[in-house]
């Protein structure tokens, strides 16, 4: 069945392959992206040509999470044209790289801006239609693994991880699904490692880089490469959301891994989210884990 969903973060990397994906399994997809002229509009071009040349229901649009004016006027577009939103990906995101001290307030306060935040004003505008129909899903890409100098990218992870597990009980009795799709490390294919972001006190950076750390940043991107096995596809992600959408409303597994190096974040999130079932069950609140159309 056709489902019309609208990911963010789509101009590039995961979001761009799963808009791919998703229009070409049926759907009617909104690949929204920050500028669609950004690059010279390579991206909404893309879109464009698949859109012609292979008779797919897929459009670019923009749609900034910074603003909540470009989310709000993005959601009226979608639903004067297609009546409403089944489906939400929350793709959109930025990584850093660098000593955690190096960064300062305000870049980390960015990045929850991008990473947390953007996420809140999505669902402000989503929401209340999404509500109405009483059958709906969310889906919420996550990061797994802590590896040194990624600390300010992966507490804003975490961050959006535990927004997005409340909203799964919030939403539940709506009718509206939640699953978090955790990618493992994949250094190819994804442009993320090469279009992160540094720290802009590059004196404090220094005395790790030139002191007692000097050559670990190199020597953690490649063991991060290492660990990929050498047939790892970063296509994967988006099979298992597309997966995901045509599975049966309310027998979606909460979290799926896709993680070729096994760092061991699903043993983890494994462990963590079966105490998280318990403690609903003994405070009288089971239901909440599993939508109700």
């Amino acid at each position: 069945m056709q489902q019309t969903i609208l990911i963010t973060g789509a101009s590039s990397g995961f979001g761009a392959m799963t808009a791919k994906a998703l229009a070409r399994a049926g759907h009617r997809v909104y690949a929204s992206m920050r500028d669609p002229q950004a690059r010279g509009g390579a991206a909404a071009a893309e879109v464009e040509r698949l859109a012609r040349e292979e008779k797919l229901a897929i459009r670019a649009i923009a749609l900034d999470v910074l603003s909540e004016p470009s989310i709000e006027a993005a959601v009226e577009t979608i639903l004067a044209e297609a009546g409403s939103i089944d489906v939400v990906i929350h793709n959109a995101g930025h990584m850093v790289f660098g000593p955690a001290e190096a960064f300062t307030p305000e870049q980390l306060a960015a990045l929850y801006d991008v990473n947390v935040l953007g996420t809140q004003r999505v669902n402000r505008a989503v929401l209340p239609g999404m509500r109405s129909l009483g059958r709906a899903l969310m889906i919420w890409v996550g990061s797994s693994g802590t590896p040194p100098f990624l600390a300010p990218y992966f507490a804003a992870k975490a961050g959006m991880d535990a927004l997005a597990q409340s909203y799964a009980l919030e939403l539940a009795r709506f009718g509206i699904e939640t699953s978090i799709v955790v990618p493992g490390a994949f250094t190819k294919g994804t442009e993320h490692f090469a279009h992160s972001g540094k720290p802009a006190d590059t004196g404090r950076a220094a005395a790790y880089w030139s002191g007692p750390y000097a050559g670990v940043d190199d020597q953690a991107l490649k063991g991060l490469a290492g660990l990929e096995p050498a047939d790892a596809d970063p296509s994967e992600v988006a099979e298992a959301i597309v997966d995901l959408v045509a599975m049966p409303h309310g027998r979606r597994p909460f979290r799926v891994h896709i993680d070729p190096s096994d760092d061991g974040a699903a043993i983890v999130n494994g462990v963590a989210d079966r105490v998280r079932a318990q403690l609903l069950e003994r405070i009288g609140l089971a239901d909440l884990l599993h939508p109700k159309p």
